[in-house]
């Protein structure tokens, strides 16, 4: 890849926890990586659109809020209907086990618990677009 990997960050919801987020933010950045955060109280809509606009090669969802099961099905429907088929998608923060693996079957690329070391998450991100390859 010829160009840093553009992440977006987002907080989706009504979730107004966000240090965690930024303290990935500056690690993903740290390592080179084009990184937007999109801040607090974002809509799937509005994530998606930026998503987009931005030309990202992961969007990265943080929740801590429990509404995992409903924000990914919409973030995938958006993403389906505007014909993007390429974008990797990760989820982080709090989550039980049975969401993560339902997660997964819906396209969740990777799921980064709150315990995730910082190094492990610039390594996943950097597998996964290596492994999708260039857009």
């Amino acid at each position: 890849m010829d160009r840093p990997i553009r992440v977006l960050l987002a907080k989706v919801g009504l979730d107004g926890h966000d240090r965690g987020v930024r303290v990935v933010a500056r690690t993903l950045r740290d390592a080179g990586m084009d990184v937007i955060y999109s801040g607090l109280h974002r809509t799937p809509e509005e994530v998606v659109d930026a998503a987009i606009q931005e030309d990202v090669d992961v969007l990265g969802v943080s929740l801590l809020s429990g509404v995992q099961m409903t924000v990914f099905p919409k973030i995938f429907k958006l993403l389906g209907d505007k014909g993007v088929d390429d974008l990797i998608v990760v989820a982080g923060g709090v989550m039980p086990d049975e969401d993560v693996v339902e997660l997964k079957k819906i396209g969740v690329e990777e799921v980064l618990l709150q315990d995730t070391p910082p190094q492990a998450i610039v390594d996943t991100l950097t597998r996964l677009v290596a492994e999708r390859g260039a857009r």
